[in-house]
């Protein structure tokens, strides 16, 4: 098996793409959405909602943390995870600028 060649690409196309792949799994959307709908949410109350195990939860929201759409606090022994409103504009921003790149001037397929 190769290895990708990310080198060749643009910084750009790489953070897309990077973007794409954290929000690529159905775990971390639903994590995310919980988040949102809470305003706040603490780990434990992430494995109740989506019946996940603990592990696994903290993994999903490593790979949300990586790219800086949650920031955490710890609070006691629990951490409270939020979005991060910078990050969150920032990502709306890139892919609107890669969604708004496509101009349908007419049909060819």
């Amino acid at each position: 098996m190769g290895t990708t060649k990310t080198e060749i690409f643009t910084g750009e196309q790489n953070k897309l793409a990077t973007l794409f792949k954290v929000l690529g799994h159905p775990a971390r959307v639903a994590i995310i959405q919980h988040i949102i709908k809470q305003n706040a949410c603490i780990c434990t109350d992430l494995v109740d909602e989506l019946g996940l195990a603990q592990a696994t939860i903290s993994q999903h929201l490593k790979e949300l943390k990586s790219i800086g759409i949650i920031q955490g606090s710890i609070e006691g022994k629990s951490v409270c995870y939020c979005i991060d409103e910078k990050v969150w504009e920032s990502i709306q921003k890139e892919f609107s600028m890669f969604f708004d790149q496509y101009i349908p001037i007419n049909k060819c397929c």
